[in-house]
């Protein structure tokens, strides 16, 4: 029988077709083999600029996420150094919106940083962070939206940003990493990140909550989520004025005459009302000069030689214009190091060693706000209070210096919730030093601010935020 089925099989078919035909299901296999090992991360053992094998584990690699996975999010992974089975994983979106995963990384909370060291042409180099978060929880650095840092868009369609789609590609994201990485599906889950993530965070921290509703897989152990000096109801900049105020920036007679004449309304001023909006030109020309990121930092600024109106977009955009021929910042401002990291992300053996895809953007630049981007989540407010009353844990910190969003917009709208307090205004500690102030509300919400700390917070005081993290994350009292 078996003989008589292959000699009317032969006799319809080639030699060829039979080996084509027979071999096909297993080139299939090979095939979505090879298409989930390129899926897969790739470790990285040592970065150009780094001396010596990198002592901590880190993975990069790209996530298809939107629709027909246009977009092509890159990601870089870091293990807790201390017991990555057991410790939390975070995933961590840096604002914007539009600033690379590396910048969180290297700037803020990640295991490198770079030396502080002219720029002479070569390599800039990395040291390490001794404060870094990873220490104690993994995390999962991600650029997003679209052309954000490395990550970029197969079709013109995929190439449109909003805070809706990066919301959904975020979510997404995260279920097809926990699918790639399943040692890490028991590990508590957390979502981080600062200035305007503080928009698509909690909203990301429902739709996640929904898709474990709704049976969505693989199931997320999802427990909290912590925003830094974030935007949240897009009202921010009416605590500017009393923040400045508070900080002796402006006069007593000016600030009284701000209130009198605006009404608490400083956003969007009706140009009919000549008496506001002759007190808010004459506030800001006593902040100008200022940082507003850190009220005590420099402020730095950088000029090429091109016409006024491009030098004011310079003042006002610094990081769009990282790939034209500007001077350098001093070496003392802290900004020097933002033009050190486009020196190294684009560098060939930089892009080699993090298995950059060839091809797929040109310049790396640290901050994309030159790319259209639809707000179309104009407050984040309303998923603050229904992620209370699922009982999330969360932690919303300010360094206390910030002036773009100040410590006292984020209290208004903390207080509006209306949560009782379980745990009253207090110092907390490191070093036996006061390292800022914390309330508790019964909503399972810590406020904390950072003293000394602007935006963002961990960029400043990384000693004292690595501390607050990692009590934090450990369930421990700050």
């Amino acid at each position: 029988m078996r003989e008589s089925i292959m000699a009317k099989f032969s006799s319809s078919y080639s030699t060829s077709d039979i080996i084509m035909r027979l071999c096909f299901p297993l080139f299939l296999l090979i095939s979505q083999l090879l298409f989930e090992l390129a899926w897969c991360g790739s470790i990285v053992k040592f970065l150009p600029g780094f001396e010596g094998p990198l002592p901590f584990v880190l993975e990069t690699g790209y996530v298809g996420v939107g629709e027909s996975e246009g977009v092509q999010a890159f990601y870089y992974f870091i293990e807790s150094e201390s017991n990555p089975k057991e410790d939390p994983l975070m995933l961590w979106l840096t604002g914007g919106p539009g600033c690379s995963a590396l910048s969180g990384l290297v700037f803020e909370i990640g295991p490198l940083a770079f030396k502080y060291e002219q720029y002479n042409g070569s390599l800039p180099n990395l040291v390490l962070r001794p404060h870094s978060w990873t220490k104690v929880s993994n995390i999962i650095f991600v650029d997003l939206p679209v052309f954000t840092g490395f990550t970029y868009a197969k079709t013109e369609f995929a190439a449109q940003r909003s805070d809706w789609r990066l919301v959904h590609q975020v979510h997404q994201f995260l279920r097809k990493w926990l699918i790639d990485h399943p040692n890490f599906l028991s590990n508590e889950v957390y979502i981080g990140g600062d200035s305007y993530s503080g928009i698509p965070i909690p909203v990301i921290v429902q739709e996640i909550t929904q898709g474990n509703e709704n049976g969505v897989q693989p199931w997320i152990n999802l427990q909290g989520y912590l925003l830094g000096n974030a935007a949240t109801t897009g009202r921010e900049r009416n605590y500017q004025i009393p923040f400045a105020h508070g900080m002796a920036l402006i006069s007593d007679e000016l600030y009284e005459s701000l209130q009198k004449n605006c009404k608490g309304e400083y956003i969007d001023v009706d140009t009919r009302n000549v008496f506001c909006s002759r007190d808010i030109e004459s506030f800001n020309e006593a902040i100008s000069g200022l940082n507003t990121a850190h009220i005590l930092d420099m402020s730095c600024e950088w000029l090429d030689t091109e016409t006024p109106s491009r030098r004011s977009l310079i003042k006002q955009y610094p990081e769009k214009f990282l790939d034209t021929h500007l001077k350098l910042p001093p070496l003392s401002c802290r900004s020097y190091v933002y033009f050190l990291s486009g020196y190294w992300a684009n560098d060939d053996k930089v892009r080699s060693a993090l298995h950059i895809r060839k091809g797929s953007i040109g310049k790396w630049r640290r901050c994309t706000f030159d790319i259209p981007h639809k707000k179309d989540i104009p407050s984040s407010y309303e998923y603050h209070v229904n992620l209370s009353r699922k009982g999330y844990r969360s932690l919303i910190y300010s360094g206390d210096h910030d002036m773009t969003i100040s410590f006292l917009a984020t209290q208004a709208w903390i207080r509006s919730l209306n949560y009782s307090i379980v745990d009253d205004w207090r110092q907390w500690r490191t070093n036996g030093q006061v390292a800022g102030y914390t309330r508790t509300y019964s909503n399972r919400m810590t406020f904390a601010t950072v003293k000394g700390g602007g935006h963002t917070a961990p960029e400043f005081k990384p000693e004292e935020c690595f501390a607050m993290y990692s009590r934090w994350i450990s369930n421990r009292v700050l």
